[in-house]
């Protein structure tokens, strides 16, 4: 009986314990423990201030500037900044380390407190918040990945961003429109440097990536140029080239809207070509034409699909980086496409530009 009774108590207790925490919010809970941080930290600072500095009080208010949000934040600052006061006041001697110690933690407070509003109006208003956006990333970026094709086919995509993170001025989107036979790919190069362009190309490869497994073939660049001249922002052009890929039959359409053009390299003969197709920059002219060049893989053909940041160099024509990189792919993929993508960008992407990369082999 007196186990029953013990373990019904440990029960009930928990279940005391669950209630609590769902009436009071996390956030609550956070600054109540950072404020009783911050009043340990001030005693052992009255207590033993030859052992303990008055900059004991940023970590508190560090943690605090992560995890607490604009409603609580400001308080919790408030508070910090009253118990910094009360270190300050019990120390037996204050020189002018000390005052120039406390005056650089009020600023530390004020920047926390202006970062905090900042971060409200955007919606993510902590560290917490900014999983939002992190998820928005990797949601956008994963329509890049390749989905699964048919025996016969291997299709890879690389892409680097000229500041090493993962958001870069182009993307990849591919798709295979449900009901279909085939592969849709479109490598675009975002006008701008920077997080502009990367916002930008966060933007349009959702977009991009609707309208690619929604139309035609003929008719995606049409409605992309469209989209971007409705935007209307400042520095809103782009380019891009777009494949159409039947897995059946391996008859592709390359269309190119000021974009470097798409090569091709034919097993049989083993050389590779310039496939001729043009048009317009995306999102400058009203009703933009784009014409297709097309063709067919045949077993052991490779297509390749890029954008500027491989073949441009400054002051170098770029029908010369388009040829130094066909003697590279020649190099580096005789014989074995696997790991082709990464390998050409390693290889050959520019140090201060974004680099993408899709190659395309029937094997």
């Amino acid at each position: 009986m007196t186990a029953a009774y013990d373990a019904r108590r440990v029960v009930s207790r928990r279940a005391r314990v669950a209630a609590l925490r769902r009436r009071v919010p996390r956030e609550t809970r956070w600054a109540v423990g950072l404020v009783l941080g911050g009043v340990v930290l001030t005693a052992l600072v009255a207590a033993f201030p030859a052992q303990m500095p008055l900059d004991a009080l940023m970590l508190p208010l560090l943690l605090g500037s992560l995890v607490l949000g604009p409603r609580t934040l400001p308080w919790f600052v408030i508070a910090l900044m009253l118990l910094l006061t009360v270190s300050l006041a019990v120390q037996e001697s204050i020189d002018a380390r000390a005052v120039g110690s406390v005056s650089i933690q009020f600023a530390m407070g004020f920047v926390v407190l202006l970062t905090s509003f900042r971060r409200s109006r955007l919606g993510v208003a902590n560290m917490l918040g900014e999983s939002m956006l992190v998820d928005l990333r990797d949601r956008i970026l994963n329509q890049g990945g390749v989905p699964s094709l048919p025996a016969g086919w291997q299709v890879e995509t690389a892409l680097r961003s000229a500041g090493g993170t993962p958001f870069a001025g182009d993307f990849v989107v591919a798709t295979r429109p449900e009901g279909t036979r085939r592969l849709e790919v479109v490598v675009v190069d975002v006008s701008g440097k920077g997080e502009q362009a990367g916002t930008r190309a966060l933007l349009l490869s959702g977009a991009f990536g609707g309208l690619l497994g929604a139309l035609p073939p003929d008719r995606f660049l049409p409605a992309a140029n469209a989209y971007l001249l409705q935007q209307d922002w400042e520095e809103g052009f782009a380019t891009a080239v777009h494949l159409s890929l039947d897995l059946d039959t391996g008859a592709y359409a390359v269309r190119t809207a000021g974009h470097p053009p798409a090569v091709v390299r034919a097993a049989g003969s083993g050389r590779w070509s310039v496939l001729a197709s043009d048009g317009p920059v995306l999102g400058l002219i009203d009703e933009a034409v784009f014409n297709a060049s097309t063709g067919h893989l045949q077993t052991g053909d490779a297509l390749l699909l890029y954008t500027d940041g491989m073949v441009e160099e400054p002051r170098r024509d770029i029908e010369l980086g388009i040829d130094r990189m066909l003697g590279e792919a020649e190099s580096l993929l005789r014989g074995d496409f696997r790991g082709a993508a990464d390998r050409l960008v390693a290889a050959l992407g520019a140090r201060d530009d974004d680099s993408a990369m899709v190659v395309v082999n029937r094997r």
